[in-house]
């Protein structure tokens, strides 16, 4: 037996040792096969002897149970952000100010600037016991579980050190296409960015599904540790590479502003290859001892800054302009252009956004023209190359008509948008019901652009309300659909019913009416009716709703198609009530005011997510794990170890009906069907 736990340790401790040299090292000592052998042998061992598993093994990455909220945690030291530089003016008076406060001869590390998620790793004598978001740079979200699957972060250091280390965790520009191809294949809208991938796959609340966003890591600093000596950004890169933690080899340590300025062109010219995305270079005072002298702002430390690549241009020529309908029926040109390459990829379209800015521009058809990304994300047409400009070329003659439905196009006073005035435009009608299923709507998940065009298409759905009437068969008869993915989308569909007044507000796509000002309408009213029955001077009242929105709203439901439309929702058993706390009330909410809830079980009475949106709104923090910071915890049928550890613990605990009750009290409107 003695044999069989030594040859379990050995395989525990190899397996380790070859992904420090793959993940840190960047070198393969094995092949890929060989790994996977004696990883399922190590997973074999461990089935039959679950004694013996220990947190630092390879097989315990990901696990089996999904996070139900992400609790709030508290960093070592704060993570600042950086200031930026834009060009070498910008690092002169940065450098010259720190040679002011520290003397001469200060030497600098530059490094790599990913463009990721800031992320804080906290290993106790080795061992991995959290990790964290930036958050607000105070305290962020325990995403500890989600940051295990990531193999380049080692479960167990190779020292026994003790700190809070930071990184950037971000999605390899290989995997995100690979990723972005694969939503293609299903109807899902392709990811924005690698960013956003990363940020999404740190907040999944299933592991095994971060884990398949395959994500890697640069970890650049530290806090508060203990078992390591570093007294310089060089040494702290080295003690990294010695304890298992992955860093980046692109870094240069630079003597002046010269050596500087020829590492950030170097990395400028080579940002485009490298498997990662950029956003420009950190410059860090390399002593710690001066970067302790020169101390921080309140935003940002005084020994570092961001130099930001500025917005890469490229020159094409115009070859159409291609005019598009949003939803509320705007009328938006762009560009369609030669194909040019531009911050690595190649761009064909670029954005015109309104008439306005084609007349001041004179943009026609076979110009010339300058343009760049915004954000590094969107490209824009910025100027037009006149001297180039063909002597017979004529000015753009803009659309009179919808280019969808041919209704004749208006410019309302004081607007610089034309826009089709048709409700029954179909590019409208695609845009509504797209932004009605979106995540700050309605967030009914799995139901993309696509999926939504191709229900239109075969004539299931005209209106957002159809959605609620469909069936599964309905929903096996888009392309691709198997009965476990119609299933899962049916019931994303019935479960957002329950969603609170101010979402479906917003999913109506109201003009005017944001995120914020739904919220402050849907508390102010209670009810669905109330707001359809309020006049614009009753709107206009509620402090932050102005005019423009009061008006919009009650012109809004003044049209058949808007009631209709109302009472189609009501007939499907949609939520039409406000589930926060109603604004006569708020006076009442002292008993959940600041107090940490965590749910557990199962609750007949509306999902846990509803559960959770009400007690936020009550001002509580609803978490996901027990603990002694805990004050009330909220169960329902089956409510596992939570509901024991909280007895053991003495924290107050509630069962579903007692909930209710209170909720009641606190001044929450809970409608009367059943769910």
């Amino acid at each position: 037996m003695e044999n069989i736990q030594s040859h379990l340790n050995d395989l525990k401790n190899q397996l380790n040792e070859y992904a420090y040299h793959y993940y840190v090292l960047d070198e393969s000592l094995i092949s890929d096969a060989e790994y996977d052998r004696l990883y399922q042998e190590l997973l074999e061992l461990e089935r039959k002897h679950p004694e013996w598993i220990t947190p630092d093994s390879p097989t315990q990455r990901i696990g089996d149970q999904l996070i139900e909220g992400f609790e709030k945690v508290k960093h070592a030291e704060t993570m600042y952000s950086l200031a930026n530089a834009f060009n070498r003016a910008d690092l002169t008076r940065f450098i010259d100010r720190i040679e002011a406060m520290v003397g001469q001869g200060v030497t600098f590390v530059c490094e790599c600037k990913i463009d990721g998620l800031a992320i804080a790793v906290t290993y106790q004598e080795g061992q991995l016991i959290r990790g964290a978001t930036r958050g607000n740079g105070s305290i962020g979200e325990d995403i500890t579980q989600n940051l295990r699957t990531i193999p380049s972060i080692p479960l167990k250091l190779r020292q026994p050190v003790t700190g809070e280390f930071r990184g950037e965790a971000y999605m390899p520009k290989a995997v995100f296409m690979k990723l972005n191809q694969q939503r293609e294949e299903t109807a899902q809208p392709p990811l924005a960015n690698p960013r956003n991938a990363a940020a999404g796959a740190l907040r999944q609340i299933n592991p095994r599904k971060a884990a398949e966003r395959e994500l890697n890591v640069f970890m650049y600093g530290a806090a508060q540790t203990e078992g390591v000596q570093m007294d310089s950004q060089v040494e702290l890169f080295e003690a990294f590479e010695k304890m298992g933690l992955r860093t980046n080899p692109l870094r240069q340590e630079c003597q002046n502003l010269d050596e500087i300025w020829e590492f950030i062109e170097q990395v400028g010219q080579q940002r485009h290859d490298l498997p990662y995305e950029i956003d420009g270079v950190v410059i860090k005072v390399n002593q710690f001892a001066q970067q302790d002298l020169l101390g921080y702002t309140v935003k940002a430390p005084r020994w570092a800054i961001a130099y930001k690549f500025p917005a890469e241009m490229a020159q094409t020529r115009i070859l159409s302009i291609d005019w598009s309908v949003g939803r509320t029926g705007v009328v938006t040109p762009t560009a369609v252009m030669e194909p040019v390459k531009l911050a690595g990829t190649t761009v064909q379209r670029a954005s015109l956004h309104n008439v306005d800015l084609i007349r001041q521009l004179d943009v026609r058809l076979g110009d010339l023209v300058s343009i760049h990304k915004a954000g590094d994300i969107i490209p824009e047409v910025t100027q037009v190359l006149k001297d180039q400009r063909s002597t017979t070329s004529q000015p753009l003659m803009f659309p009179e008509t919808c280019p969808i439905c041919s209704q004749e196009l208006v410019q309302l006073e004081g607007e610089v948008a034309i826009r089709c005035v048709n409700p029954n435009c179909p590019a409208q009608r695609l845009a509504q019901i797209s932004h009605f299923v979106s995540r700050n709507a309605m967030n009914i998940t799995g139901l993309g652009e696509k999926v939504v065009q191709q229900l239109i298409d075969i004539k299931l759905i005209e209106t957002a309300a159809d959605l609620y009437y469909l069936s599964v068969d309905d929903l096996l008869k888009i392309d691709h659909f198997k009965e476990k993915s119609a299933k899962k989308l049916y019931l994303a569909i019935q479960s957002s019913k329950g969603n609170s007044l101010e979402r479906l507000l917003f999913g109506l796509g109201i003009r005017h009416v944001g995120v914020k000002a739904a919220r402050l309408i849907a508390q102010k009213f209670g009810t669905i009716d109330a707001v359809m029955g309020a006049g614009p001077d009753q709107i206009e009242q509620i402090d932050g709703v102005g005019p423009m929105i009061s008006r919009s709203l009650s012109s809004y439901f003044q049209q058949d198609d808007s009631r209709k439309m109302v009472e189609r929702l009501k007939e499907a058993g949609l939520n039409l009530t406000y589930m926060g706390v109603s604004e006569e009330r708020q006076d009442v909410n002292s008993d959940w005011l600041d107090q940490t809830i965590v749910l557990t079980g199962s609750l007949s009475h509306f999902t846990r997510d509803q559960a959770k949106q009400m007690l936020e709104g009550l001002g509580a923090k609803v978490t996901g794990s027990v603990s002694k910071k805990t004050d009330v915890l909220i169960y329902g049928d089956s409510p596992g170890s939570k509901l024991d550890k909280a007895q053991n613990l003495g924290i107050t605990t509630m069962d579903e009906l007692t909930f209710v009750s209170k909720l009641e009290e606190s001044g929450v409107i809970l409608d009367e069907r059943e769910n």
